[in-house]
């Protein structure tokens, strides 16, 4: 460890140097041109469009607890544990592995690769066999880079918060 620090100093020095900060820095005079600014906007995520039409609001700044985030109501809960209006409509998209999704965006919902446009869908944990009528959400990586999921509806799937679940995924 001792051998590291003089070479990471004398690495964070050379950064700092006129002769080496092209190698490090954007050429020109630092300002980001347009494209790659345009580029980096469409990288974000885009504003969640949501298919019900009174969602759940976000959660309070002061929110700490699982409660305190998860906004939704007995009634969003129950339309999300409804069996779906028509099963036989339902195609089956795949699996994914999700993770928990930021818990200051409310509502019920899967931001997955494989869907390319906001849709109802329903997701299933086969673990313990329950599903969740969910709001498919594009989340514009690869299909197989696995999905996020909100906290309502992990909880409702009573999946761990904590893990990584495998989920089996169908459009309506």
């Amino acid at each position: 460890m001792k051998k590291l620090v003089p070479v990471l100093a004398l690495f964070l020095g050379a950064c700092s140097s006129p002769s080496l900060q092209g190698i490090f820095a954007p050429p020109g005079d630092g300002a980001v041109d347009a494209a790659a600014a345009d580029a980096a906007a469409a990288i974000t995520d885009p504003e969640p469009v949501t298919l019900d039409p009174t969602p759940p609001p976000p959660p309070p700044p002061t929110a700490r607890t699982v409660d305190q985030f998860d906004t939704t109501t007995a009634e969003n809960r129950a339309e999300a544990l409804a069996a779906p209006v028509e099963p036989a409509g339902e195609r089956a998209l795949g699996s994914t592995i999700a993770s928990l999704g930021s818990p200051t965006d409310p509502g019920i919902w899967l931001k997955t690769p494989l869907v390319s446009e906001v849709t109802a869908g329903r997701v299933a944990y086969p673990v313990n066999g329950k599903s969740v009528n969910v709001e498919l959400r594009p989340s514009g990586g690869a299909v197989g880079s696995g999905s996020q999921i909100s906290l309502a509806a992990m909880r409702l799937l009573e999946a761990p918060l904590t893990g990584l679940p495998e989920l089996l995924v169908f459009a309506n």
